[in-house]
């Protein structure tokens, strides 16, 4: 297993070096500059401003000089300083942003797990019944509707009609002044709605394969001989099928990783809240370069680590995974 992980680690180091070069010539080819930002609304500033500017950001050296550079930093876990007014560091800014993100991806990754799997099982155990196919139509519902519709759906429903729940923000102005199971529900009502709009996606696709993987299991011969034996039927799906039909879904949930950091972007815009996405949507629009970069590097070592765990879950899960 050490052996395995330190070769893991060696791919990860130089799959991450391959995403930030990536990443960092793509950026550049984007219109625009960081400096235009300065100088187009100003009718006074100079040609000579602008170097000067684009001197002091870097920006006039070659675009694999820049990039070396930023390696350079990088390996000394710096980040550098946003080219924004306040010039302040980037981990900084990031580290300020960077709990609520990783909060809301493991809540919802969570409620993946918890719901997907047991409606799967249940499909794959009832194939053709009046809950299947309630379930097969509420799927393709979830396949099929946009996140910021069903987010914009939810906050009429929810916020603006029941008033049930906050609809923007992570917490109510008067939260420093509630006790401590106050500030958990206070929290956990404007969560709320975050975390079921990003996970409702991911439920709908884990629970189809869930589905598909325990029909096909459920199929095989020790499957019947298990039945045969006189096994309940209990014990047979959950201690026998289910650690196998578990296999495709342990890797899916570790590829599932990036689309929930992406879906932050956008749910984070429509409910406010002060994440990762909405720092990086705000550093986009800026082209706060030095932001854009640090925020892809944290969510590609996020990504990487999260496939590297579905990995082990999978040599635990599989014994002849381990013993090769």
């Amino acid at each position: 297993m050490i052996r395995y992980l330190l070769k893991r680690s060696i791919e990860i180091i130089i799959t991450l070096f391959g995403i930030t070069l990536l990443s960092f010539f793509i950026l550049h080819l984007a219109p625009g500059k960081p400096t235009d930002v300065l100088t187009e609304l100003n009718p006074k500033i100079t040609p000579e401003a602008r170097e000067k500017l684009e001197k002091y950001y870097g920006l006039d050296k070659p675009i694999l000089i820049q990039y070396l550079k930023w390696v350079k930093r990088i390996i000394r876990l710096d980040f550098g300083e946003s080219f924004s007014t306040d010039r302040r560091p980037v981990w900084q800014k990031i580290k300020e942003r960077l709990p609520i993100t990783i909060k809301i991806n493991l809540l919802s990754m969570l409620l993946i797990f918890l719901i997907a799997i047991p409606v799967g099982i249940s499909s794959a155990t009832r194939q053709y019944s009046f809950y299947d196919k309630v379930t097969t139509i509420v799927v393709f519902l979830g396949f099929a509707m946009p996140a910021f519709w069903l987010a914009i759906l939810l906050m009429m429903l929810f916020g603006v009609y029941l008033h049930w729940l906050p609809i923007s923000g992570i917490k109510s102005m008067n939260y420093e002044s509630l006790s401590f199971w106050g500030r958990f529900i206070d929290q956990a009502r404007h969560l709320a709605l975050p975390i079921f709009v990003s996970a409702f996606g991911g439920i709908a696709g884990i629970s189809r394969y869930m589905r598909s993987s325990m029909l096909e299991v459920i199929r095989q011969d020790y499957i019947i001989t298990a039945r045969a034996k006189g096994l309940p039927e209990r014990k047979v799906i959950y201690e026998h099928a289910l650690r196998n039909a578990l296999l495709p879904i342990i890797t899916i949930l570790g590829l599932s990783v990036p689309g929930l950091i992406g879906g932050s972007v956008i749910f984070e815009q429509i409910f406010s809240i002060p994440g990762m996405g909405q720092l990086l949507w705000d550093s986009v629009m800026r082209r706060d370069y030095p932001v854009i970069m640090g925020i892809l590097t944290i969510g590609a070592v996020l990504t990487l680590i999260g496939n590297l765990l579905a990995d082990l879950c999978y040599a635990i899960a599989d014994p002849r995974v381990r013993s090769s």
